[in-house]
């Protein structure tokens, strides 16, 4: 205990209490019959500063593990969150805010945090660059999960004959899209010759040991978990009194407090000229998502209860998916990043989610 305290600063030290009282409010004003908005924004304030935690830990992981494996790696606990929120949200029969989110928390990692990553790390730092064949691989990647996970999607509102059997279809498509998640791993973690030289030049002064920065992801990974749920024991009632469809929550409310990590830690490390890191967290992301998590909740909703879920999306919401991915696609593909171009990924954030304000 005492070499930890050795190596937190004084400001890791404060960030951590400031946590552990949100927190404890947040578990409070969900077991005592406090204002539900309250217990919402509450709730969706502790888990900003848990991702605040998580961004720590991954800056001191960076230089050692390299960017694809950092992505990867920050990406997967940053996710549970999102998992543990849909969880609860399909037990409580809350079918369209999990659709929504799903299809929210990969908009909102594309367009929102990429391009305010774009944004900020551009009026910094000016035009930044990144290893273009990385990005072209993970994003090549997304765009054919999302295809795959999209196309019980398309049977559906073509009328087809595998319409008729959607949940059978879903499932297969779930177990194809895991199999392609694990064999995607390994060329996702390998580092390159430069990777490997910056680690070897890295001083470790000031630094957390390995172990406690893994320790310190799972932990807030965890305490996520937990303040999730009470995220989504106050949204149904939050919605109701604010007056705000379920699919406007779930695309943009619950995407954005369900990926709070990749908000917080993407932008940071962008702002530090880290690209290479900013993008490999913000783009694994929505990639694991197409990839794990939407398969993960196919197959979960048969044991968990409450609304049984499929990769049966509403047409809107398909529409402006695949129209993201694809621009997305073009904005990163010469390997540089530009300002102007996070302010256009933002702008279409902005009228996507306002088309979706009624519903």
């Amino acid at each position: 205990m005492t070499r930890v305290q050795a190596v937190l600063t004084r400001s890791d030290k404060g960030l951590i209490g400031v946590a552990a009282l949100l927190i404890a409010v947040a578990a409070l004003t969900r077991y005592v019959d406090i204002n539900s908005v309250l217990a919402f924004v509450v709730a969706g304030m502790a888990i900003a500063l848990l991702a605040t935690l998580v961004g720590r830990s991954v800056d001191q992981l960076g230089d050692r593990l390299g960017a694809g494996a950092t992505g990867v790696l920050q990406s997967a606990l940053g996710n549970l969150p999102e998992l543990f929120v849909c969880i609860f949200a399909l037990r409580a029969g809350l079918i369209e805010v999990v659709q929504a989110a799903v299809i929210g928390s990969i908009l909102g990692n594309i367009l929102l945090v990429l391009g305010l990553a774009f944004l900020v790390g551009g009026l910094r730092h000016g035009t930044q660059q990144f290893n273009s064949e990385r990005a072209h691989t993970i994003n090549a990647m997304m765009l054919l999960a999302v295809a795959a996970m999209l196309i019980p999607s398309l049977t559906h509102t073509l009328h087809t004959p595998a319409a008729a059997h959607e949940h059978a279809l879903s499932d297969v498509a779930a177990v194809v899209l895991l199999i392609v998640f694990v064999c995607s791993v390994p060329a996702s973690v390998r580092r390159s010759s430069e990777e490997l030289d910056a680690g070897r030049e890295a001083s470790n002064e000031g630094r957390w040991p390995v172990a406690l920065a893994l320790a310190m992801l799972a932990i807030t990974g965890v305490l996520a978990a937990f303040v999730s749920d009470w995220f989504v024991h106050a949204l149904q009632p939050a919605i109701h009194t604010l007056h705000i469809s379920e699919t406007f929550a779930g695309l943009v409310i619950v995407a954005i407090a369900g990926n709070a990590v990749e908000n917080v830690v993407g932008i940071q490390l962008a702002a530090r000229n880290q690209a290479d890191y900013a993008l490999s967290v913000i783009l694994n992301s929505p990639l694991q998502i197409a990839l794990v998590l939407a398969p993960a909740l196919v197959l979960l909703s048969y044991v968990v209860g409450g609304a049984a879920f499929t990769l049966v999306f509403p047409p809107a919401l398909v529409a402006v998916v695949v129209a993201s991915v694809i621009a997305v696609t073009f904005v990163i593909a010469d390997g540089k990043s530009f300002w102007l171009e996070g302010a256009a990924l933002l702008g279409l954030y902005v009228v996507i989610a306002t088309s979706f304000w009624w519903g």
